[in-house]
């Protein structure tokens, strides 16, 4: 294709990503209220068990429409994922080998569940989170959150939470390429212990001890899971380099 065919394919791609985003945004935006009310439980809870006035404050007079734009545009992103990843997919798709569609399939089934469900984990975390915060306000102080700062919070909590569940799969895709070896993931698993419990108690309240082991033992199991697969792949390695008759340890 000419540079002009290509810069029409990225044009269309383009439109139909950004209509998709639009349609999630307007669904997004119409489902706001119950968004609204399931992230503020944590603030009501402590409401009703408080005598200072405690509750989510909106501090200009457009500042209801622009938390609701703000959730509607970022829900949206999520919504409309399999629509604006397709495009991106159609468009860079033609010009990669077989293989590589292959892997990148891969890559991706394997990373999209995960991250999902680490923002899933996100959501039953954060009250627990908000709730250990509050705890350092001094008695009678009120506590009044912002809505924009508040849902920019929740937001980046469940967002960091499932980038945590994918980086099992970018270990396995420095694996592939050669960076990292499936020996060197699995000789770091101390540090990857200590790394997950440190996040798990820093995502957790102290007192919780069942949420802190359960976050911290899924994101183990994930990377003891993706240092197998590593160890796998080298051995797959191993096997044709010496049936190529190459040097299997130049090869890894």
């Amino acid at each position: 294709m000419s540079l002009g065919a290509h810069l029409l394919e990225f044009r269309k791609r383009l439109v139909r990503a950004a209509a998709g985003l639009l349609l999630g945004m307007i669904v997004a935006f119409i489902v706001t209220d119950p968004i609204i009310a399931f992230i503020s439980e944590p603030i009501n809870r402590m409401a009703e068990g408080s005598d200072s006035l405690t509750a989510l404050t909106f501090t200009s007079v457009t500042s209801p429409f622009d938390l609701r734009m703000r959730m509607a545009f970022s829900i949206g992103i999520f919504l409309s994922a399999p629509i604006w990843m397709w495009q991106i997919w159609a468009f860079v798709m033609p010009g990669l080998t077989r293989k590589e569609i292959k892997y990148t399939l891969v890559f991706m089934a394997a990373a999209l569940p995960l991250f999902f469900a680490g923002c899933y984990v996100g959501t039953l975390i954060v009250p627990h989170v908000i709730e250990l915060m509050a705890s350092f306000t001094p008695d009678g102080s009120p506590l009044l959150y912002s809505a924009k700062e508040y849902y920019d919070f929740v937001f980046k909590m469940m967002l960091v939470i499932g980038v945590a569940f994918v980086l099992p799969v970018f270990l396995v895709v420095l694996n592939f390429a050669g960076v990292m070896s499936g020996k060197a993931i699995l000789k770091g698993w101390r540090i990857a212990v200590l790394i997950a419990m440190t996040f798990a108690a820093l995502a957790t309240p102290a007192a919780d001890v069942v949420s802190m082991l359960l976050l911290g033992g899924m994101l183990i199991v994930l990377y003891f899971a993706a240092a197998g697969v590593s160890l796998l792949l080298d051995k797959r390695k191993r096997k044709r380099a010496i049936a190529a008759g190459l040097d299997p340890d130049l090869v890894a």
